[in-house]
């Protein structure tokens, strides 16, 4: 409707309904024509971009574009009230999810192998269970309010991790015959959980230097981006089981950690890298200051 107008905020504001976007856009409708007392309501960054705020507001609003625009602008506060109204909801449905957890916990590996005994340790309240898998990189506050949502915080009802990445349908599937493997569909599990986590994938890997960011660019090359996705998605279900099964908390690992875990391969496989291009490589370590 903007465009109608002539009025190009898009192409300077990310966002139109933003702080900064809707007081520019009420103060068209109170009636307010100077370009340069609009762009001057510009809020933080944008504010460096006056002069091109300016030429963004060069059309003219008609009574009819004024009409349509208070419709839209009426219909997302609707929306926004609906999703405060949810998100209250939510929290008190998650004060009624398991017992307080005892205190003092070391953080968790991404990495673990060994398996956690769940029984050992008393589900987290559901408010507390959230704060904690928010720590995740990628994985925000309605992500792990589905994942609470969906799993619960007691994790005493799974064999192990394995047995909720199975019941998530998330595990590789097991199709083969005669030796040969035909398919490693996961089927379908909670389309919720799922969807949640697929979503903190994709964060986790766009993350900067993360663990999982490097996890991504080690398996997209062989797997492509779909699998990977799902691979990442099934390893944050596996760290979350292990953070509500111990009151854990996450310890990043750091991009650099499959460089230092496998460190020497690394260096062999660069080193053949060199001499394939024609180089003759000498390795010397790094004499580390004092």
């Amino acid at each position: 409707m903007l465009e109608w107008a002539n009025l190009k905020l898009t192409s300077v504001l990310t966002d139109i309904t933003g702080v900064s976007g809707r007081a520019i856009l009420q103060q068209l409708l109170d009636g307010v024509q100077d370009k340069a007392a609009l762009a001057d309501l510009a809020k933080g960054r944008l504010r460096t971009k006056r002069a091109a705020l300016e030429q963004a507001l060069e059309g003219q609003l008609s009574a009819h574009h004024c009409f349509l625009l208070r419709q839209h602008l009426a219909q997302l506060d609707f929306l926004d009230g609906q999703i405060a109204a949810l998100t209250t909801q939510i929290v008190l449905q998650l004060e009624q999810v398991a017992a307080p957890v005892a205190e003092g916990t070391t953080p968790v590996n991404p990495e673990r192998r060994e398996p956690t005994t769940a029984a050992a340790v008393r589900p987290l309240p559901g408010p507390a269970a959230v704060r904690l898998l928010d720590t995740i990189p990628g994985v925000g506050r309605e992500v792990a309010e589905v994942v609470v949502a969906e799993i619960g915080t007691d994790m005493g009802r799974f064999k192990n991790a394995a047995a909720l990445t199975k019941w998530a349908k998330l595990a590789p599937g097991n199709d083969e015959s005669a030796g040969k493997r035909r398919s490693g569909r996961t089927g379908r599990g909670s389309r919720w959980l799922r969807g949640a986590l697929v979503q903190a994938a994709h964060a986790a890997a766009r993350t900067k230097n993360t663990y999982w960011s490097t996890l991504y660019r080690r398996l997209v090359g062989r797997l492509g981006v779909r699998r990977t996705i799902i691979a990442i998605a099934r390893r944050l279900l596996v760290v979350i089981y292990e953070m509500l099964a111990s009151g854990e908390a996450y310890r990043e690992l750091g991009a650099g950690y499959y460089d230092e875990r496998h460190k020497q391969q690394v260096v062999r496989r660069l080193q053949r890298r060199m001499e394939g291009l024609g180089y003759k490589v000498t390795l010397e370590p790094q004499t580390v200051a004092a």
